[in-house]
C-alpha cells in the first residue's frame, strides 16, 4: 500500500516495477496454493503502462471449476501482499470459453490487454 514518508506529508506510490513484481509473486503463491488455477494474469492500466498514483491493480483468474457463485469465487483468493490494492475477477473455464464465443467491449479488452503470468495462453505484452 501507499506509505507515508516520516519526513514529508507526501505518499509514495510503488512504481510500475514494484507492482509487476508483486504481482507475479502473488500468482506463484496462488498457484501453490490452488491446484485449480490454470491462468492468472493483469489487466488494466497496469497491464496498459498508463497506471498513476491510486492506480488499482486488475487480475483475472481462470480456474478448472468452482462451486462458489461467480460473485463469491474471489473471496478465495488472499491478495494480501500486494503493494497497491487488487481486485479480482474469478472465471471457470468453462465461463472464461463461453465468454470468448460472445464478444464484449470488456471482454475484447482482456483478450488485448491481459498481460498473463500464468498458463499458456500469451496475449497482452507478456
Amino acid at each position: 500500500m501507499p506509505v507515508r514518508l516520516l519526513t514529508s506529508r507526501v505518499l509514495k506510490w510503488p512504481g510500475r516495477a514494484t507492482v509487476e513484481g508483486a504481482a507475479r509473486a502473488l500468482a506463484s503463491r496462488l498457484a501453490a496454493a490452488h491446484p485449480e488455477l490454470s491462468r492468472f494474469g493483469y489487466f488494466g492500466s497496469y497491464a496498459r503502462g498508463d497506471a498513476g498514483v491510486g492506480s488499482d491493480l486488475d487480475l483475472v483468474a481462470v480456474v478448472q471449476h468452482s462451486a462458489r457463485p461467480f460473485a463469491e469465487r474471489a473471496l478465495d483468493f488472499d491478495l494480501s501482499g500486494l503493494p497497491v490494492p487488487g481486485e479480482l475477477i474469478v472465471y471457470t473455464e468453462a465461463e472464461w470459453q463461453a465468454m470468448r464465443l460472445r464478444p464484449s467491449r470488456f471482454q475484447s479488452a482482456l483478450e488485448a490487454e491481459t498481460v498473463w503470468i500464468l498458463g499458456e495462453e500469451r496475449s497482452g505484452r507478456a
